[in-house]
C-alpha cells in the first residue's frame, strides 16, 4: 500500500522549480477564495482536472474518490438545509452550499496535484529558498517521513496481536474500540523512543550548531516557470478584480 502521494513521471509539472509549484499552489488557493459564484469556480476547477492528467496524478484521485464525493455531497446538503434556516432547503443555500463544495474539492485536488508533483525534500527547499528557516521546512518533512513510519509500526502491532489471538473485527463499536487500545499503547511508546533517538542524533550531527546550513538540491527556473507564474499571477489577479467589481458575489435567494 502507497503512503505517499508523489508521483514520479517525467512531465513538465514535475520539472517545475520547486518555488514555482508552491506559488502555483497559493494562486490556486487564493483564487479560490475570491468568487462565490459556482460558474465562476469551474473553469478553475477544471484547469486543475486538466493539470492533473498531464502530471499522471489521476490514480491520486481515484484513491481519494470517496474523500472527494463525500465532502461534495455533505457540504452541498448542509448548506442546502441551514443556510437561512434549520432544515429549511432554499435556492439561496443551494447556490451557496454548490459553491462552497466545488471550492473545497478544488482545495482538495489542488493539495493532490501539488503532493503528486513535488518531492518532500522540494517542499524544504522552496520553504528555504523563501526565507523560511531551515528547522520549520525540516519539520514538515520530517512529519511528511514519520507517517509511513508510524503506519507500519501501527501494522506490525496489529498483526502480532492477531497472532495472540486477539479478534478486532468481533463485537460492537465499543468493543471494537476497545480492543484497539493494546495499539495504540504500543506505537505511541514506540513513537516517544524513537523521538528520543532521533533527537540525540539530530544534535550528534549538529542541527542546532548555528552554521549556515547547506541543500543537496539545486534547482534552477526556466522558461517554462516564467511562463507558469505568469499564467498563476494572471489568475490571481483576474479573479481578484472579479471579486472587487462584485461579479464573484452570490446575490441574494430567498
Amino acid at each position: 500500500m502507497a503512503l505517499t502521494l508523489y508521483v514520479a513521471a517525467p512531465t513538465p509539472l514535475h520539472r517545475l522549480h520547486p518555488v514555482t509549484k508552491l506559488g502555483l499552489l497559493a494562486a490556486f488557493v487564493v483564487a479560490a477564495f475570491m468568487v462565490d459564484r459556482p460558474l465562476l469556480l469551474v473553469p478553475l476547477a477544471a484547469v486543475i482536472a486538466v493539470l492533473m492528467v498531464l502530471a499522471r496524478a489521476l490514480p491520486n484521485v481515484r484513491r481519494l474518490r470517496v474523500m472527494f464525493l463525500l465532502v461534495f455531497f455533505f457540504t452541498l446538503v448542509v448548506w442546502t438545509f441551514f443556510y437561512q434556516s434549520v432544515l429549511v432547503p432554499t435556492y439561496g443555500g443551494f447556490l451557496y452550499g454548490l459553491s462552497t463544495a466545488i471550492r473545497l474539492d478544488t482545495f482538495l485536488a489542488t493539495g493532490i496535484l501539488f503532493l503528486s508533483t513535488t518531492r518532500v525534500e522540494e517542499v524544504a527547499y522552496a520553504l528555504g529558498r523563501l526565507g523560511l528557516p531551515y528547522t520549520m521546512g525540516f519539520t514538515l518533512t520530517l512529519a511528511f517521513r514519520l507517517v509511513p513510519v508510524f503506519f507500519d509500526a501501527a501494522l506490525s502491532v496489529v498483526q502480532a496481536q492477531r497472532c495472540r489471538g486477539l479478534e478486532f473485527g468481533r463485537g460492537g463499536v465499543v468493543a471494537r474500540l476497545r480492543r484497539f487500545v493494546p495499539v495504540i499503547v504500543p506505537v505511541l511508546i514506540g513513537a516517544l523512543r524513537r523521538a528520543d533517538r532521533m533527537a540525540m542524533a539530530l544534535e550528534l550531527r549538529g542541527f542546532n550548531s548555528g552554521r549556515p546550513r547547506t541543500t543537496y538540491l539545486r534547482a534552477r527556473a526556466g522558461a517554462a516557470d516564467v511562463l507558469a507564474g505568469t499564467l498563476a499571477v494572471a489568475t490571481v489577479a483576474t479573479y481578484v478584480v472579479l471579486w472587487a467589481a462584485g461579479i464573484g458575489t452570490l446575490a441574494a435567494h430567498p
